[in-house]
């Protein structure tokens, strides 16, 4: 035999190392993307006191803000998994919303996550404003009823 023929010992290493490569492509992979400010820093926020100055200072600048009034900052961290070939799935989704009324005083501080697909409800603080804020959505429906053929024909 010539000195090329490959020993047992390096065969065994040569398979070892295939298989230690084939379970590592089988691994999930997990990313973290955003950021929420910590239970901490958000419990010294005091809806009714706090101003929109007071809560970047406390918390820091919102990843975004309330895109119709101005009326909220908004942080959001995701971790996404990924599995060998398959695409990629979020796993954990954390939404903190701090609500401001009009003069920018901390309305409420609410936390949300992800759960079965669904946006759920983890932690809510908010100031009672006797009712006086209606949100679009139930404005958009509680008109339907009030619209009448007339409206649009332009008949009076």
């Amino acid at each position: 035999m010539t000195g090329r023929a490959v020993t047992s010992g390096a065969r065994g290493v040569m398979l070892a190392a295939i298989a230690a490569a084939a379970l590592t492509g089988c691994t999930a992979q997990f990313r973290d993307h955003g950021y929420t400010p910590p239970e901490s820093d958000l419990a010294r926020i005091v809806p009714g006191v706090d101003t929109r100055a007071t809560v970047e200072d406390l918390v820091g600048v919102p990843t975004s803000q309330g895109i119709l009034n101005n009326d909220g900052y908004y942080w959001v961290s995701s971790r996404m998994r990924t599995f060998a070939w398959q695409r990629p799935q979020v796993v954990q989704r954390e939404v903190v919303a701090i609500s401001f009324d009009q003069a920018g005083i901390v309305r409420g501080i609410e936390r949300y996550g992800l759960e079965d697909g669904r946006v759920v409800p983890l932690t809510r603080r908010v100031t009672d404003n006797a009712g006086g804020d209606i949100g679009f959505i139930r404005r958009l429906f509680g008109n339907i009823g009030r619209l009448q053929a007339a409206d649009f024909l332009g008949s009076n």
